[in-house]
């Protein structure tokens, strides 16, 4: 078979293929790593062999991305401070016309996939999100399809109990919030700031002990308030370059001068914005540099 074949198929299916791994690790980089190293297992297969190309790609990829989180796991554990996913920079409409997508990349629900097992994680995500057959991920994950149809049901369990329903907010709305937000940041406007804030808006900031960042989640929305007031005074704001970007399909903000600073995504419901999510860690801002394309389906099937 030739080269150009190998290419063509895995190419086309990339996107998904990505996505697969990145909510499986929460790492853009990382999963670059694991679609690189799968490519080099690819091209070595006898294309006469391989029955349905999406099911084995997807089997090979999320084999090397078990791989990956169970090597991570004892550096997760001795982790700084708070763990996010690394931020996921999309174009504008990427996964916005779906709403599974768009639910799947949230911090929110990659933040609960970090509290299931590898193999729960892996199933959770095969099945809820890109509706494999139980037979594909049972060959995935290195499990018999009953068992594989136990851990599906004990992780969809787990996630439902820590995940709340997820409310999708229009562009108008999103577009509304995040301007009044920064030009309240911007002015040093605390009433206003205060009123785009929810009760029991989260702060959680992931520095790995590498920036500064508070260690431990900051919670309500006067000592939210305070953090950002802090983060965004006049002086900082004179050397800063502020820019708003589309993260995990959430408003963000990208601040930086002569060096990314950090990656501020904004979670909104009801109106109010409920969590923010800083990610300062300088080894997981490497990836916010270049749009990363995600789907749930390949090229073709996207077209018909």
């Amino acid at each position: 078979m030739s080269t150009e074949e190998h290419a063509e198929r895995f190419t086309l299916l990339r996107p998904l293929l990505f996505t697969i791994v990145y909510e499986i690790l929460g790492s853009a980089t990382e999963s670059d790593d694991v679609l690189q190293n799968s490519y080099l297992r690819w091209a070595e297969v006898d294309l006469a062999t391989v029955r349905d190309t999406k099911s084995y790609l997807a089997q090979l990829v999320t084999r090397q991305a078990l791989n990956a989180l169970r090597t991570g796991a004892r550096r997760r554990e001795e982790y700084v401070g708070p763990w996010l996913p690394e931020p996921l920079l999309l174009a504008e409409d990427d996964a916005s016309a779906d709403v599974l997508l768009a639910e799947s990349v949230s911090m929110a629900m990659l933040v609960v996939l970090e509290t299931l097992s590898p193999d729960e994680r892996a199933v959770f995500v095969l099945r809820e999100v890109f509706g494999f057959e139980f037979r594909d991920i049972a060959t995935a994950v290195g499990k018999t399809v009953p068992a594989v149809r136990q851990v599906a049901h004990r992780a969809r369990e787990h996630v439902r109990a820590r995940r709340r329903r997820f409310e999708p907010v229009d562009a108008a709305t999103t577009a509304r919030i995040t301007e009044q937000f920064m030009a309240a940041a911007a002015t040093g406007d605390l009433d206003g700031l205060l009123s785009l804030l929810a009760p029991d808006v989260t702060w959680t900031a992931d520095s790995g002990g590498k920036a500064t960042a508070a260690r431990r989640p900051v919670v309500g929305a006067e000592k939210v308030a305070a953090v950002l007031m802090s983060l965004f005074r006049r002086e900082r704001l004179v050397d800063l370059r502020v820019e708003r970007v589309n993260c995990n399909n959430a408003p963000a903000l990208v601040l930086g001068g002569e060096r990314l600073e950090g990656v501020f995504l904004l979670e909104i419901a009801d109106g109010r914005i409920t969590h923010f999510y800083a990610v300062r860690n300088p080894d997981k801002l490497l990836a916010v540099a270049v749009p990363r394309r995600i789907s749930r389906y390949a090229t073709s099937e996207e077209s018909t």
